[in-house]
């Protein structure tokens, strides 16, 4: 929402957006990078994400893999109401077995895990069932693929057809026969997959009929509005850095946004590699122009830590100490401010 009370043209209002549920899976960013890469936007979500909470509607939803086993007591389940949605769905990996879980279950630890390259065939059906084949539209009949799996379907959920299968997995691809819904076993998000942006296109263009009109100078132009929008003419925004590329990336936009009405902290806790402090802020104070404050907490934080062996404590203390030596930062700003034209209390928080 605006700082004048109006709702803000988030990106999924200005371009067709695939949805995509997150299980937990060390490629799931990948998705979306490839699908940006095909000029379509798209926004991971976390799987358990409630579909009537969702203000916009997607073009189509991407089930992504997972560590977990569906058929596990605490695995997550995505929402039941993902399937009313009326649009394609596509699962990847976990997301192929939460597709047949939701359609019947039927998924067991395979005897076999297979994690590697494997050879894909591809099954065409002519006919009245063409339809289920679009998946794979321009794709070669034979392709290498990338596995990564310990569980696989026991058999074919009902209404569905194998699309594709491998020597050690039967239910490599299968389709609905009535339904825009698809699922592979292995990983297409991947580079060791090298025809899987061909298959995303099919699923996010070909079959989603999402226009490819996102390019990320669009994208930087409608964030920098919005974040205006949002903040205002004088409000205060802070946030944590720590050099790494998104928190720098975010700090760059709110700097080409609001100016020196962004504040980004660093906070030296002790345990950074050497002179990595330093080198943040020569990156982003001096190279990128950002107005950055470095607080050297370290002896604050080992102080705390001396003698704490349980790791659990550890995470604690380190957060709850983080979180203080924070706001106490935000409290100097904004004391520090008073008089000047950044004058105000500090009302945003960049996450």
């Amino acid at each position: 929402m605006a700082a004048n009370g109006e709702m803000v043209n988030e990106p999924h209002k200005t371009f067709d957006t695939i949805l995509v549920l997150d299980f937990g899976s060390q490629y799931s960013h990948l998705i979306t990078r490839r699908l940006r890469e095909l000029n379509v936007y798209s926004e991971m979500l976390p799987c358990t994400q409630k579909i009537a909470d969702l203000p916009w509607k997607p073009k189509g939803v991407i089930l992504s893999g997972s560590p977990f086993s569906v058929y596990e007591e605490n695995a997550p389940h995505v929402d039941p109401d993902v399937f009313n949605l009326d649009v394609p769905i596509l699962g990847i990996c976990y997301g192929l077995q939460e597709l047949a879980w939701h359609h019947g279950k039927n998924v067991l630890a395979s005897e076999k895990k297979e994690y590697g390259h494997a050879l894909l065939n591809i099954h065409r059906h002519p006919g009245k069932d063409a339809h289920v084949d679009r998946l794979f539209e321009g794709v070669e009949d034979q392709i290498q693929v990338w596995m990564s799996h310990g569980d696989k379907l026991s058999k074919l959920p009902p209404d569905f057809e194998v699309i594709a299968t491998t020597s050690n997995a039967p239910f490599a691809g299968i389709a609905h026969t009535k339904k825009p819904y698809f699922g592979v076993q292995f990983h297409a998000e991947v580079t060791h997959t090298p025809r899987g942006k061909k298959i995303l296109e099919n699923f996010a263009v070909g079959i989603c009929h999402a226009k490819q009109e996102w390019t990320m100078e669009r994208f930087v132009d409608k964030e920098i509005e919005r974040i205006r929008a949002i903040v205002g003419e004088k409000g205060q925004v802070i946030g944590a850095v720590s050099g790494g590329v998104d928190s720098t990336v975010a700090a760059k936009l709110m700097k080409e946004a609001i100016g020196d009405r962004f504040h980004a902290v660093l906070v030296d806790n002790g345990v950074m590699r050497l002179n990595e402090a330093q080198q943040v802020q020569e990156t982003l104070s001096k190279g990128l122009g950002i107005n950055l404050t470095v607080v050297d907490a370290s002896e604050r934080f080992l102080s705390l830590l001396k003698g704490v062996t349980d790791p659990e404590k550890k995470r604690k203390i380190i957060g709850n100490t983080f979180i203080e030596v924070f706001q106490e930062k935000a409290k100097e700003i904004a004391a520090a401010a008073a008089g000047s034209p950044n004058e105000g209390p500090i009302e945003f928080l960049l996450q």
